[in-house]
């Protein structure tokens, strides 16, 4: 979901810096650094607001502690179905540099 959000939001600063043909002198346009300017005051505010709304910050601390829970079981699991595909090593290979024991 924030890869969709960052990518949304690069992609939109792309558009502001490509030129599209002329712009009408009634139209309100804003320029790639304006754009830059509001998303770093933006960016800014979304800092500030664990400050104000502190209940907010704890949600996002929760869901992200459960994202990584489920993220690890499921590495896990795969791992587990990773492990189970492979076979074990013959236990009777017997090495020339490592004597048997007896």
């Amino acid at each position: 979901m924030g890869f969709l959000i960052r990518a949304a939001f690069w992609f939109s600063l792309v558009l502001l810096a490509l030129p599209f043909g002329s712009t009408s002198s009634n139209e309100d346009s804003v320029g790639p650094i304006q754009a830059l300017v509001a998303a770093r005051e933006a960016v800014g505010d979304i800092a500030g607001i664990c400050e104000r709304k502190p209940e907010v910050c704890e949600t996002g601390r929760q869901a992200v502690h459960t994202i990584t829970v489920r993220a690890k079981a499921t590495a896990r699991m795969a791992a587990e179905m990773i492990d189970d595909k492979t076979e074990a090593p013959d236990q009777e290979t017997v090495t020339g540099s490592v004597p048997p024991k007896n």
